[in-house]
């Protein structure tokens, strides 16, 4: 199964599978994923230290656990060539912690891992060796065109078949690679354009910049290509982004597929340059340890954006940990689709009837007969997700199941489709969406017809939510017959004609009312 995420508004492209349609039967049981159930990896930065524990479908993980340190490694290495001295402590302490962590936890497989800080200082080789002798643990040093490529894996978690260009920037240095479509990772190439790598810069401002256009005039030679879409993986860039959020007056706080243009980056940039730092803490919740590298960050960027010319930038928050994950997988599992094998174990763990999403979705699908696949596979994941939220107080169940849609943590979702699909939730469980509390600037990022097609789909959800048979097709189905402006309910059971009761007529009346259509009730059961 293939799948491409041009640049625009996703565009899955799959060759279906007999069984399960496009998106091929589950895996949760198979001995290649059930392996990655919980992976746990330490990511030894120049700036910081963090522990992630990945836990769920190793395809669209959760983070069971998160925990980051802000050591600050490569601090004044520019004048010592050492780690500092300080970080270095921290950092001992921090692991020590994270080992025992991860014993306790009964993590398998554990990867540690060290950046650019620890594999270019003086004393990185004595570091490793305290760190085995006091935690245990082994860092796998890796080179900078390794780290580049566990980048650009990580984008790769997120959105299979990605093309374009990625970018991580840390403390110490600032990788990036070529990603070609298919799953592909082109060329690869580490500077040392990290802003702690550059506050070692004698001779000012003009010094700096000179320096970084430069490498940047470098990196243009070495990727030449007109590159439509730039990934940026990496703190500093997300803490630009948190900002451009913050001026923009964006309704989604979500990071993650984050979109930019260049033009209103060069405008948070300004923003930026003449703004205090207390300020962008208050607006962000940014530490302050963070923001003191972004004005150097926001040089880079500037000049990256000066000679890359992208036309569209995009924020990853999956980076060099998730690509270390993305390592560990199976061909066949790197190529599944991040958002419905979320969805799927969702289903697995949560839902009250496993499994009946996907007859759900056969149920429904006739509503929807222009559906391009991109759209399907929203409508697909909605209805496998549709009853996920039951436990959740029924007062506030619809907003419930809102906020998890365009909140959680999922991977192959553009910020839009977060918003349709939270939407279409919210209409299973709520008909009405003037009686719930959320935030309507976020229907902003759909267009009308997509907001009424949500509406259509979560009330379809609700009424077929109704008829909880084993194989609901056995025993009714849909028709839209657009010529005579009819919703047509087949019966073809008598267990359908006792569940087709007062509350499932007012359902099914309301779906047919969002469509503009006439509801109408035909009863095949004579002619079976």
């Amino acid at each position: 199964m293939s799948i491409v995420v041009p640049a625009e508004k996703s565009e899955l492209v799959v060759e279906d599978h007999p069984e399960w349609g496009p998106f091929g039967a589950p895996l949760f049981d198979a001995d290649h994923a059930r392996s990655l159930s919980r992976v746990g990896v330490i990511d030894i930065g120049s700036n910081s230290v963090r522990m992630v524990v990945f836990d769920g479908a190793a395809r669209s993980p959760a983070y069971f656990y998160n925990e980051k340190i802000l050591c600050g490694l490569g601090e004044g290495f520019a004048e010592t060539g050492r780690l500092n001295p300080e970080g270095r402590q921290r950092a001992l302490v921090a692991l020590r912690r994270f080992a025992t962590l991860c014993k306790g936890m009964g993590v398998a497989p554990l990867l540690t891992v060290a950046t650019a800080a620890v594999r270019d200082a003086q004393d990185g080789a004595d570091f490793r060796k305290d760190v085995l002798d006091q935690t245990g643990l082994a860092i796998r040093i890796v080179t900078g065109e390794e780290e580049a490529r566990l980048s650009a894996q990580g984008v790769l978690l997120g959105w299979p078949g990605a093309y374009g260009l990625i970018c991580d920037i840390g403390g110490s240095s600032m990788e990036l690679a070529a990603l070609e479509g298919g799953g592909s990772i082109g060329r690869r190439r580490s500077v040392d354009l990290g802003p702690l790598k550059l506050m070692g810069i004698t001779g000012g401002k003009r010094a700096i910049k000179a320096h970084i256009k430069a490498r940047i005039a470098d990196l243009k030679a070495e990727f030449p290509e007109d590159h439509q879409r730039l990934f940026l993986v990496g703190g500093s860039w997300r803490a630009i982004a948190r900002v451009d959020m913050e001026r923009r007056g964006y309704p989604l706080k979500v990071l993650h597929e984050y979109r930019m243009t260049p033009k209103t980056i060069l405008e948070t940039i300004k923003y930026i340059a003449k703004t205090d730092i207390e300020t962008l803490r208050a607006q962000t919740g940014t530490s302050l340890e963070r923001l003191r590298l972004v004005p150097l960050a926001a040089i880079v960027l500037k000049e990256l954006l000066r000679q890359l010319k992208p036309r569209d930038v995009a924020i990853s928050s999956y980076g060099i940990r998730e690509g270390l994950l993305y390592e560990q997988m199976s061909e066949e599992l790197r190529q599944r689709d991040p958002l419905i094998e979320a969805a799927r174990h969702a289903e697995a763990m949560s839902a009250r009837i496993p499994g009946f999403g996907r007859k759900l979705y056969h149920f429904v699908e006739p509503l929807f007969p222009q559906a391009k696949p991109a759209k399907k596979r929203l409508i697909r994941a909605a209805c496998l997700l549709h009853d996920v939220s039951w436990r959740a107080h029924p007062d506030y169940r619809a907003e419930t199941c809102f906020d998890n849609a365009t909140r959680a943590n999922l991977g192959g979702l553009a910020h839009w489709e977060r918003v349709y699909l939270g939407l279409a939730l919210l209409h299973r469980y709520k008909s009405n969406r003037e009686a719930t509390h959320f935030d309507t600037n976020l229907l902003t990022l759909l267009r009308e017809v997509e907001v009424q097609e949500a509406e259509i789909l979560g009330r379809a959800m609700r009424f077929g939510a109704m008829l909880t048979l084993e194989k609901p097709l056995d025993h009714c189905y849909l028709e839209v017959n657009r010529r005579r402006k009819k919703l047509i309910l087949h019966l073809l059971s008598d267990a359908a004609d006792d569940l087709f009761g007062e509350v499932a007529q007012a359902r099914f009346g309301a779906l047919a009312l969002s469509m503009g259509l006439t509801p109408a009730v035909t009863d095949e059961r004579s002619s079976r």
